[in-house]
């Protein structure tokens, strides 16, 4: 098994990420023409990580997104069901607390958390709403979520032209540079499959999280997504 179908198998996606993992990073970036740098930094930005407070970085894989939290004084815990992905980032920073764990069963007591963030790996999710859920869960009173995640163009014209880019030239990029081609077939279709912002702003909504609002990144390819954990 090379790549997932879109019901999302767990078993499934954790190998076909495990076997990504040496490339993953470098796949990213070319992908998507350097734009990922910058959505880590709105990433950064908008959780707000500070000296002291507790960040969980769900789906982190090889810990890149971990690093600027931990870069604030802030304790990370970079937490992903790829065994490969974590033995990757132990590698690079052996200093970072990876962790293994499920997204829809997490490892971690109620409320232990200041904010918690998943970049481009709730879509990876078979239970969407379990893992928003359970994000909920170990979040403290008062604390926050950021979801960053691939979304839908807002410009009609511009939304067509992507869509045509996901499913014809990614593939062929993706064959030059990453160590397993047709995973990134199976990102392509989840993708265009993935609900848009209004849809996933409900989904948070539904989940408890108060507050929920959401900013699009590059035209909407991307969406960043915020909410509160009202304090009991």
């Amino acid at each position: 098994m090379t790549r997932a179908s879109l019901d999302k198998q767990p078993h499934e996606v954790a190998s076909m990420f495990d076997r990504v993992a040496k490339r993953y990073d470098l796949t990213n970036d070319v992908l998507s023409l350097g734009q990922d740098r910058r959505w880590r930094k709105e990433v950064a930005r908008a959780v707000d990580a500070r000296p002291a407070q507790k960040i969980l970085d769900l789906a982190a894989g090889t810990g890149t997104s971990s690093l600027p939290f931990a870069r604030t004084g802030a304790y990370v815990v970079p937490c992903d069901f790829s065994l490969g992905m974590l033995r990757v980032g132990k590698e690079r920073d052996s200093w970072l607390p990876f962790t293994a764990g499920d997204a829809t069963k997490l490892p971690f007591k109620d409320g232990t958390f200041d904010a918690v963030t998943i970049s481009f790996g709730l879509r990876n999710v078979q239970a969407t709403d379990t893992a928003l859920r359970e994000l909920y869960r170990v979040t403290k009173p008062g604390g926050r979520v950021v979801i960053c995640e691939f979304s839908h163009p807002t410009w009609t014209p511009f939304r067509t032209v992507y869509t045509e880019y996901l499913m014809r030239a990614l593939p062929p990029v993706a064959r030059a540079v990453s160590s397993n081609p047709d995973a990134y077939v199976y990102l392509a279709e989840s993708i265009r499959d993935w609900p848009d912002q209004a849809a996933l702003a409900e989904r948070l909504r539904k989940a408890g999280w108060d507050k929920v609002a959401w900013r699009n990144l590059s035209g909407g390819i991307v969406a960043l997504h915020r909410g509160f954990k009202a304090h009991s």
